[in-house]
């Protein structure tokens, strides 16, 4: 009977979360998502390194080319990057929900476990396009490479990851092996990718409803080609690294359809790749549950980091 109770329970919060989403208060749906899942994780002061500057040259910018990298004590700790959502135009590695600071809180958990993460500050559009995004990404992902031995972290070891756009663009700039080797990152980096409630990967799909994402990817382009471009689905080859693609099993159609096709090419490829509907949650329910040991989403990720064998750079 109680567990009944707390089942009815779960399911009232996640209406309730899923209605002020849908009814345009995706902020509020955000705060009471934290305030009902979040637990705050913990790691010593002295272990967390803020505002690090991960690009200086041209178009540098002074307060979206910074990471945070949260570490365990010791060498040789794997790394995961991890990408902020916030529909391409919002979000911040130091978001607040009061007290509560759920990217934050990913690198403690992590860290605490030991699994250093770095959270990455990257441009919003409409200042830059989504092409600049990837970008910030990449180069993200080159100075964690360059850098992680300083911080006590494996170079050989590094996984990314993202929320969101954050994983769009993440899977993006993985997939575009030109960019990696231009920034001077070997194939064998990243060593795999973690996916959260990540979309869209193919916009040429004909149930795709374009009209809430043709703002963020035509970036001025002229004709159809661009949705090809944007596309992270065609940039899979046979040397694409292993694929964890997490989503909340109360999300919206059309990204789990995103996420299904996206896991049957990573297979069809041989990819190893794993997707995984996480219980009870939804798409802000589930950025609570990566910090969360009792959580599906947190267990997944640490069996998957731990389970992949990463190949020397």
């Amino acid at each position: 009977m109680e567990i009944s109770k707390q089942r009815r329970i779960r399911h009232l919060a996640l209406a309730v979360i899923s209605l002020l989403i849908l009814g345009g208060c995706a902020s509020f749906g955000e705060w009471l998502a934290v305030r009902l899942f979040y637990r705050e994780a913990v790691l010593p002061k002295e272990q967390v390194h803020t505002d690090v500057i991960y690009y200086h040259g041209p178009g540098a910018d002074q307060r979206k080319h910074l990471l945070d990298f949260y570490m365990p004590q010791g060498k040789g700790a794997p790394v995961l990057v991890f990408v902020h959502g916030g529909g391409w135009r919002t979000g911040d590695k130091a978001l607040k929900f009061g007290d509560a600071d759920p990217y934050g809180n990913i690198g403690r958990f992590y860290a605490a476990r030991g699994i250093g993460v770095a959270v990455i500050n990257y441009r919003l559009q409409p200042k830059v396009t989504w092409r600049d995004q990837v970008n910030d990404v990449a180069r993200a992902l080159a100075w964690v490479y360059e850098h992680a031995g300083s911080y006590g972290g494996d170079k050989r070891a590094i996984f990314v990851s993202g929320h969101s756009s954050g994983a769009q663009l993440a899977v993006r700039a993985v997939l575009d092996r030109k960019l990696l080797r231009d920034l001077g990152l070997p194939g064998s980096v990243p060593c795999a990718v973690i996916s959260v409630s990540g979309s869209p990967f193919d916009l040429t799909d004909e149930k795709l409803n374009l009209s809430l994402f043709e703002k963020h990817f035509r970036a001025g382009d002229e004709g159809e080609e661009w949705k090809r471009e944007a596309s992270s689905i065609d940039l899979v080859t046979a040397s694409t690294p292993p694929f964890l693609l997490l989503h909340g099993a109360w999300e919206a159609p059309g990204l789990k359809r995103q996420n299904q096709l996206m896991h049957r090419k990573l297979q069809s490829t041989g990819v190893p790749a794993r997707l995984v509907a996480t219980p009870w949650e939804e798409h802000f329910l589930i950025v609570a549950a990566l910090s969360r040991e009792d959580k599906t989403a947190s267990g997944e990720i640490l069996d998957f980091i731990r389970g992949t064998r990463c190949a020397a750079s």
